[in-house]
């Protein structure tokens, strides 16, 4: 596991999911691009990222999915 990975990961969301709430399936996998070219640049790898979470593409959506949820209540 590596907390390094997710700990990223849920940075870049919180700081991004904004910008990605009206996305489509293309614009999820661009964002998936700049997560993964932006993790790089720091030295964390897709491997690393995802051993702990699965797919970048899954959560990011899932994201977007929950966060509108939390939007209608």
């Amino acid at each position: 596991m590596s907390t390094r990975g997710t700990n990223f990961l849920h940075k870049w969301l919180s700081n991004h999911l904004d910008g990605l709430l009206s996305a489509d399936v293309i614009s999820v996998s661009e964002a998936v691009q700049k997560l993964l070219a932006d993790a790089k640049a720091v030295g964390i790898g897709e491997v690393e990222i995802e051993e702990d979470i699965g797919s970048v593409y899954e959560v990011i959506l899932d994201a977007i999915v929950h966060h509108d949820e939390g939007l209608a209540n």
